[in-house]
């Protein structure tokens, strides 16, 4: 058991790297929320999957299980807001042209 601990430990962390890495070398806005949102919530769910048999107690677990279900759920909701923010701050094709008519 404690080996496959150390994988999944060792791959979510991995997987963080590749979300940091994603957020420095992407360029558009919405392509760096997509790799943090995805390879992060990955990383930290298998986190929690190597921490779960550590866990005191089965309420222990299960707080730890919504820890990560929070951290979903703030994550969603943060890059749908500056994705939002990122497509209210572009122009709708063909505005300038709607102006002259």
């Amino acid at each position: 058991m404690p080996a496959a601990q150390g994988v999944l430990l060792i791959l979510g962390c991995l997987l963080f790297a590749v979300g940091t890495l994603g957020l420095f070398r992407l360029t558009d806005t919405l392509a760096r929320i997509h790799a943090l949102t995805k390879v992060d919530n990955l990383g930290l769910g298998l986190i929690v999957l190597a921490l779960l048999p550590l866990a005191p107690s089965f309420l222990a677990g299960l707080k730890t299980l919504l820890i990560w279900a929070a951290a979903l759920a703030a994550s969603a909701t943060a890059a749908h807001l500056v994705a939002r923010a990122v497509h209210a701050g572009r122009e709708a094709p063909g505005a300038e042209d709607s102006a002259d008519d």
